[in-house]
């Protein structure tokens, strides 16, 4: 018994899981606001609302999430030297954006100063996109030694008709490899959302850019975390 609801309750059971499908509500609501905001401004208030919920319940639903990278490097910290090195920068600015984007949440909120807002934004915002940077990057390293692996694999099986093992590692390489393209997909929307957070400009603070940006990553995790 596996079918389509059970993994959506899988899915959903999951803390990233439940993220992405608010992060979706989010960002189309942002979409929808700007859509509708000189023709229904009664909705898009309506629609504004449900963004701004949206993004502060993302928040409480990420409380503690900052170990994560920690617990990472820790039990993992990656294969090689180089592995090592991008594991710990990644992993360093994703803790500094979840542990910062706490206060972030406890000031919007009013529990802590709201002029404390701003400034905790960009420190977690600056965190994100350095750490995105390098996950990026090796992503990127993995990917490519893996087209040179799957290259390899690809020529001993025209030697060796039926290597059951050759098709089998390309098989695994080729997954891999797509969810690597999720990976970079999603972070490099995050890396534009951050941006906007930096340094405001027309591009990334611009709601279609935002909205397109935030769905693209919530999808791409979406597919990451699904249930196989």
């Amino acid at each position: 018994m596996n079918d389509t609801v059970d993994k959506l309750v899988i899915f959903l059971a999951k803390r990233d899981g439940i993220d992405k499908l608010v992060k979706t509500f989010q960002y189309v609501s942002k979409l929808v606001n700007w859509q509708v905001e000189t023709t229904h401004p009664d909705l898009a208030n309506r629609f504004k609302q449900w963004e701004v919920s949206s993004g502060l319940s993302r928040k409480a639903f990420r409380t503690g999430r900052f170990l994560t990278g920690f617990n990472g490097l820790r039990r993992n910290p990656g294969a090689t030297p180089t592995f090592k090195f991008l594991a710990v920068l990644a992993n360093a600015g994703e803790m500094v954006y979840f542990f910062f984007d706490h206060f972030l949440w406890l000031s919007r909120i009013g529990t802590l100063d709201a002029k404390l807002a701003k400034r905790m934004s960009f420190v977690s915002a600056f965190g994100e996109s350095f750490g995105y940077i390098f996950f990026i990057v090796s992503d990127l390293i993995v990917m490519k030694q893996g087209v040179e692996a799957e290259r390899k694999l690809i020529a001993l099986q025209e030697e060796e008709e039926n290597s059951k093992d050759a098709k089998e590692k390309i098989r695994k390489i080729r997954g891999d490899r797509v969810m690597r393209l999720m990976a970079v997909a999603a972070n490099v929307a995050d890396l534009i959302i951050a941006a906007a957070e930096i340094e405001p400009n027309p591009f990334c603070n611009h709601p279609l850019s935002l909205g397109i940006s935030g769905l693209v990553s919530a999808w791409a995790g979406w597919y990451r975390n699904w249930p196989s």
